[in-house]
């Protein structure tokens, strides 16, 4: 495996505070425990500037600990053009979010974006529903659909490393 390659993978729901930064600190869990560090780079971001700077919500916060993931240090972002250039994989949690990530991007760009249960193996949602205005139930299905498919896009990662 070539540690002069890099892969930049981006997570995106909208307002970068639950899902997004879920999925952030989970897959950069697993990139670690499989000595992937140097290799991968891991960033969350929303499709929205509603909560720009704050760190993500406390109930995904705590569900994401329980697990053993930790959000510490991701603060809440908006996309940028930039991004579009620099990610490889452009992961949105829900087809909203990916419409409107291709509403922001060129053209040419759109290849690289997807919805990020499009990578699961077991579930057949497309959609990792927003937990926001439910109760902690909805932030324990978020991990269960974002831990199985980042396990599987890792994987096809390392298939191109």
């Amino acid at each position: 495996m070539s540690s002069e390659k890099r892969i930049s993978v981006l997570f995106v729901c909208m307002g970068n505070i639950c899902r997004s930064p879920t999925a952030e600190g989970v897959f950069r869990k697993y990139v670690e425990d499989a000595g992937l560090s140097a290799s991968i780079i891991v960033d969350s971001a929303g499709t929205h500037a509603y909560h720009t700077g704050e760190p993500p919500d406390r109930r995904a916060q705590a569900a994401a600990e329980r697990r053993g993931f930790s959000l510490t240090g991701i603060r809440a972002r908006r996309v940028s053009d930039t991004d579009f250039e620099r990610f490889d994989y452009i992961l949105a949690m829900d087809k909203a979010n990916l419409a409107a990530l291709k509403e922001f991007a060129p053209e040419e760009r759109h290849r690289k974006m997807s919805l990020l249960l499009a990578h699961s193996t077991s579930h057949r949602e497309l959609e990792v529903p927003d937990p926001y205005y439910g109760g902690a139930g909805g932030f324990e299905r978020v991990l269960d659909l974002v831990e199985e498919a980042s396990q599987a896009l890792l994987e096809a990662i390392r298939r191109n490393l």
